[in-house]
């Protein structure tokens, strides 16, 4: 997949921030469901949470390898 060699190519400090950035999307997402407005795009909501999974399991990865 694209998106996870992207993820892949990042350094630890980039893959963080991109976390939090994601962090950042789905909480604007969260507080537009939550007051009833529907999002513009439903489907990014999903990618998102997903996005954001696969890079903390690519930091999960990286920080087992370290202790090996």
């Amino acid at each position: 997949m694209k998106a996870v060699k992207e993820l892949r190519a990042l350094g630890d400090v980039e893959l963080k921030a991109r976390i939090a950035e994601l962090g950042k999307e789905l909480m604007k997402f969260g507080a537009q469901v939550a007051t009833g407005t529907v999002p513009k795009s439903p489907g990014k909501i999903r990618k998102s949470r997903r996005m954001v999974a696969r890079a903390l399991t690519i930091l999960q990865e990286r920080r087992l390898k370290v202790k090996e």
